[in-house]
């Protein structure tokens, strides 16, 4: 499904979705939107999302249900092994709090593309891998944000490397695909925590205005 916007979208509405978008967690495996339109969201943001040279690196795999547990499974079995037993507890957790979540995004970085990239133009050889790490980014915000806007909460994690392997055999993804990050998305179960903010003079600078 594409969406074609049938009246122009302000900058105040925009930003209004920007502002809204909080981490929330913990999170439950009640959806408000059908499974469906979560995939529509994430098709719709892979799509048009920009990338330097149009080179369309970015990767996305959406787990729902069984197979999100399945994920966070692995992660905590990967974490178990290497993580102190004194801090187990806490890990364990955690991890129990995410695998509590309806599902998960995972977003990834085609390496396959961005070596092509690199030799295609040898002049910016060494920019590719951040470029695409930039547009990767972008990927995960419109996303996150999209679906703070259906009334879903998320929060961002990485644990990669750590579990790239067993994820790319578990789901037989290519071994190119290099993991970036995972939304974890579900019901609110509580409010997003106080969001404190450092002045925008110490961060923001204008000239010639």
């Amino acid at each position: 499904m594409t969406v074609t916007p049938t009246t122009p979208l302000s900058a105040d509405s925009f930003l209004a979705h920007i502002k809204n978008r909080r981490t929330y967690y913990p999170l439950n495996k009640e959806l408000a939107i059908p499974p469906s339109r979560i995939q529509e969201i994430v098709k719709e943001a892979l799509q048009h999302v920009p990338s330097s040279f149009n080179s369309q690196s970015n990767r996305v795999v959406v787990l729902f249900g069984a197979e999100h547990d399945k994920f966070w499974d692995i992660t905590t079995e990967t974490l178990k092994a290497i993580v102190p037993v004194e801090q187990w507890e806490s890990t364990a957790g955690r991890m129990a709090m995410f695998k509590a979540a309806a599902g998960s995004i995972l977003f990834f970085e085609d390496q396959t593309v961005v070596e092509g990239m690199q030799a295609k133009f040898a002049l910016y050889a060494d920019r590719f891998p951040v470029w695409a790490a930039h547009s990767c980014a972008m990927l995960q915000f419109a996303v996150w944000t999209a679906l703070e806007a259906e009334g879903l909460g998320a929060n961002l994690q990485h644990y990669n490397p750590l579990i790239d392997a067993k994820i790319a055999e578990e789901w037989k993804l290519p071994t190119t695909w290099k993991l970036s990050a995972h939304l974890v998305f579900g019901g609110k179960t509580a409010d997003a925590g106080e969001k404190v903010f450092n002045p925008v003079e110490e961060k923001y600078k204008v000239f010639g205005a």
